[in-house]
This record gives structure tokens, sequence and C-alpha cells, in this order.
């Protein structure tokens, strides 16, 4: 039988036990709908009632702009040592273990390009946090954070246009939006790729047809 999204809201809901935080992870590569699936499982878990599930992207790790210059690496934003990979895993721990109060995470603003600090709420009624982004199976100190990780997988010819789409919309001219995928998009792409066996579960993005949300 081939993976339903309400498959995939079961199996997220199973996975929360009575007394603890449970920490869901997306993986995958640039471009292949990690984030929206991330945003319709939470909106199907929450539902109308109380939110009990957070969403708590990787992408407010990116290192700032004036870093990745002091550092030389601007040309390389978005690949793994662009981001404060252990910040992060910090921050996955203070979710499973700090129930009690609020936990703020830090956003990334897509129009800026830029890491926001605080802007996420991650309330004491959270019970499931879905994390998502390219390097959860990359990062040795992010995975024993995570309870469980699915891989999403779309066709490459798609998950390369959505990619240009997505610089396009947020300022980059075409030809601009194609040379970064196929300069650095496409490098991180192929690191995740290898890191898909590892995955709990793989899911082929293209096959939901709908989002129940």
């Amino acid at each position: 039988m081939p993976l339903t999204f309400d498959d995939l809201v079961t199996r997220a809901r199973s996975l929360t036990v009575p007394g603890r935080r449970t920490v869901l992870g997306v993986a995958g590569a640039p471009g292949a709908g990690k984030t929206t699936l991330a945003e319709h499982l939470v909106r199907a878990l929450n539902g109308s009632g109380e939110p009990w599930v957070a969403h708590v992207p990787m992408d407010g790790f990116h290192l700032a702009d004036v870093e990745l210059d002091r550092l030389g690496l601007r040309d390389r934003k978005g690949a793994p040592e662009t981001f404060d990979a252990a910040g992060y895993a910090a921050l996955l721990r203070r979710l499973r273990e700090e129930t009690d109060d609020v936990v703020y995470a830090p956003g990334f603003e897509r129009v800026l390009e830029q890491p926001i600090a605080g802007a996420i709420p991650v309330q004491p009624t959270a019970r499931l946090v879905v994390t998502e982004g390219n390097y959860l199976l990359v990062w040795p100190g992010v995975r024993p954070q995570l309870d469980e990780v699915w891989f999403c997988e779309l066709d490459e010819d798609e998950r390369v246009r959505r990619l240009v789409a997505r610089h396009e919309e947020f300022g980059k001219s075409h030809d601009e939006a194609v040379a970064w995928v196929r300069r650095s998009d496409q490098r991180n792409a192929e690191l995740v790729a290898a890191t898909r066996e590892r995955a709990d579960l793989v899911v082929p993005v293209s096959a939901l047809s709908r989002w129940d949300a």
C-alpha cells in the first residue's frame, strides 16, 4: 500500500509518550518538501484544539552573513559549515529536557535571509516537536536528540524546479537562481542523499497527492 498523509499523521501521533516530550525530525535535500510536510503535519495534528505540536526549523541556526563574511563562507551559504550545528543540537536537548517553561528557538527570515533570535516560542504544552532541515542525519550531535527521522524524497527534476522558483521568489534572477542551485545547492543535496539509509522512514513526497490539513 502506498504511503498516505493520514499514515504519517497516525505514525507521528504514535511516537508520543506520556510524561515526556517527543522530537520528530524531517530531513531531505534542499527543495524536497521538508517544510511543507512539517507545516501540514503540525496543522493536522493540532486540529482546532489547544496546540500540542510545535514546529522548529533547523534554518534558524544559519550563521549571520556578517559571520559568513568573516569566515569567507558567504558563497557557501546553506552548506553544513555555515550553520551553528552545536547550537542546534543544544536546543534540541533543551526541548527534550526543559518541559516546564517556554523554550525559545530562532527563526529564519527568508526575505532578509537572516536568522532571527527568539522567534519561535515552544510552550510547555507541546508534547511533540517537529523539526526539519537538510542535515539532521549529517551532524552526529543531532541524531541522538531525535526520536525518529523521516527522509523526504522528491523527483529530482521537480526538486530542482522548486528550488529555482524559491530563489527567484526571494530576489534572484532566473540565471542567478539556476547558477546557485548548480553550484551550491546541488553539492549539499548530494551530501544529504548519502544519509537516506539512516532514516527511520522514507517519505515519497510526490506520492502524497493530498494534505489532510
